[in-house]
């Protein structure tokens, strides 16, 4: 039996373009004390050295790179595809609520979605 199927079960989706690497280590203990963060994801143009910084924290916390290119100027490909990756993973409804990391308010929508479907979001 699982030590862990009573705990709540938490999705980590960051927004490695507006987030610092160095607040992981505290960002997933606090998340500890709320439940197990079953999925953890970072999305970003991984081909860039902007996100060099990165790259040990993944590996360290097993975080999944989600390679997205910035194919237009101006445009947001990393936020549109951590919100699907979001409504897919809600929609599966293997998970207790999410915490979705970033320095910008380009998630406040998704947010308020993910509550009104009673999920908890941090």
């Amino acid at each position: 039996m699982n030590p862990h199927s009573d705990q709540p079960r938490f999705a980590v989706l960051i927004d490695a373009d507006n987030a610092q690497a160095s607040a992981i280590v505290t960002l997933l203990g606090e998340i500890a004390k709320y439940g197990i963060a079953s999925i953890k994801r970072a999305y970003g143009d991984w081909t860039t050295s902007r996100l060099n910084s990165w790259k040990n924290m993944l590996n360290e916390h097993a975080i999944q790179p989600v390679q997205q290119f910035g194919y237009t100027s101006g445009k947001n490909s990393t936020d549109a595809a951590l919100i699907i990756d979001a409504m897919d993973l809600l929609y599966a409804g293997r998970l207790q609520g999410f915490c979705l990391v970033s320095s910008d308010s380009d998630f406040t929508r998704l947010a308020t979605r993910l509550r009104e479907s009673g999920m908890t979001v941090m």
